[in-house]
């Protein structure tokens, strides 16, 4: 039996896992997948938590209930990978060897690496909305939150889906026009970029959105630290930004077990070929979603147009052929603008955001770089999508690659 494991069953390893099943022959493959915890997080609904869109229940299902049958898995911690052995060791020092490994240990938070942050006002004046947790502790706190200054701040980049931070500006704009404070609520929003976004035009563009609704840019700032008893951000600069409410998007990083096994970066992400998927250094390892390093978004949608590729070059290698399939850095991001209304985004490597019609050229139904009604109806419907095709690891009608059919320049 040739051996397959997974490790981290979030949104890419479910899906691979899913690919795989219905492509391998079982009676020559014996698949294990392995993760820490037994919840699925829809991790994009996070965002609309805060704001009483979704709740709790909205966002969460068994992981079991998307894995096939006949596959072996594993709740446990993983202690490390040991890649020059061919084996992963758990925490209770069971080993399991592999032939094949695909490594989907994703992202999280931490706040932890600026001073200050996770201190004395952690999750009473200063959130983030990136864990279900904080999500929940900012609910209840704007339910009752009379106004003052909201300051939405970036740590640094790379960061799980660059335009959420985006949609929670314009969101809680909608959010507390709708409680009729918003003229009492000073909204700032604060990130480490040159601009409002990481890719020009479409920066241009969402900073013209932020000041239209009198939402206050200020780039460029790299924290220091957090004074919790002056209630401000200081950068490294000793610019300071006072707040009553801070929302914060920590530092993202991979998981420890990949600092554990030697095999990431500074951030624990792990050095990937951009275009195969492969593990740089290792003709046997694939990595996929978030704990890559690559240049392109860390976002559900990136992990999906991932897979396809990744399914591919995984049937070459095992096949004995050097794998065909090149990933470009495909992007694809509804970002919701309150008031009903959202704008769409495509783009990968070496293409801008740019304007048109997706997916189907001068149809739609969505448009690009455009506020629609119909583009909000596409980042609510998505949840659906997520949960009964995505996971379970279904061909949607999207094509992998970006194509520029039915955009213009």
């Amino acid at each position: 039996m040739r051996k397959l494991v997974i490790v981290g069953a979030g949104t890419a390893g479910t899906m691979m896992l899913n690919k795989l099943y219905n492509a391998l022959d079982l009676s020559e493959w014996h698949i294990t997948i392995v993760d820490k915890e037994e919840t699925h997080y829809y991790q994009p609904g996070f965002l609309f938590i805060p704001f009483e869109i979704y709740n709790r229940r909205d966002v969460i299902k068994p992981k079991r209930d998307f894995f096939p049958p006949g596959v072996d898995v594993i709740m446990s911690e993983i202690d490390r990978i040991e890649p020059d052995k061919n084996r992963v060791v758990l925490s209770n020092n069971r080993i399991l060897p592999y032939d094949y490994l695909i490594i989907a240990t994703g992202s999280r938070v931490d706040p932890s690496e600026v001073e200050g942050m996770k201190d004395k006002l952690w999750h009473k004046n200063i959130f983030d909305f990136y864990t279900i947790d904080g999500a929940c502790a900012l609910r209840n706190f704007f339910k009752h939150w009379d106004g003052g200054k909201l300051v939405i701040h970036i740590t640094e980049m790379p960061i799980k889906c660059p335009v959420a931070p985006l949609e929670f500006a314009f969101l809680a704009d909608w959010y507390f026009t709708e409680r009729g404070i918003r003229d009492k609520v000073d909204i700032h929003f604060v990130t480490p970029l040159p601009g409002a976004f990481t890719k020009p035009r479409a920066s241009s563009i969402l900073g013209d959105f932020l000041e239209k609704k009198n939402i206050k840019l200020i780039t460029d700032f790299t924290i220091a630290r957090v004074d919790n008893d002056e209630k401000k951000i200081v950068g490294w600069d000793e610019t300071e930004v006072p707040f009553d409410v801070l929302v914060t998007i920590p530092t993202n990083k991979g998981d420890e077990v990949i600092a554990r096994s030697g095999m990431g970066d500074e951030l624990n992400f792990i050095p990937t070929n951009k275009h195969t998927l492969m593990a740089e250094g290792f003709d046997n390892i694939f990595v996929i979603g978030d704990a890559t390093n690559l240049p392109s978004s860390k976002a559900g949608s990136v992990a999906h147009f991932q897979s396809d590729i990744l399914f591919e070059n995984f049937m070459d290698v095992i096949e004995g052929r050097k794998p065909s399939a090149n990933f470009d850095g495909h992007a694809n991001c509804f970002i919701e603008s309150g008031f009903g209304k959202g704008i769409l985004i495509d783009f990968n490597y070496d293409t801008e955001p740019l304007p048109g019609k997706f997916p189907l050229p001068g149809i739609g139904p969505f448009s690009l770089l455009e506020e629609t009604k119909m583009n909000h109806y596409g980042k609510v419907m998505f949840r659906w999508m997520y949960w009964n095709f995505l996971l379970k690891g279904v061909e949607l009608p999207i094509e992998s690659n970006m194509t520029m059919a039915g955009k213009r320049l």
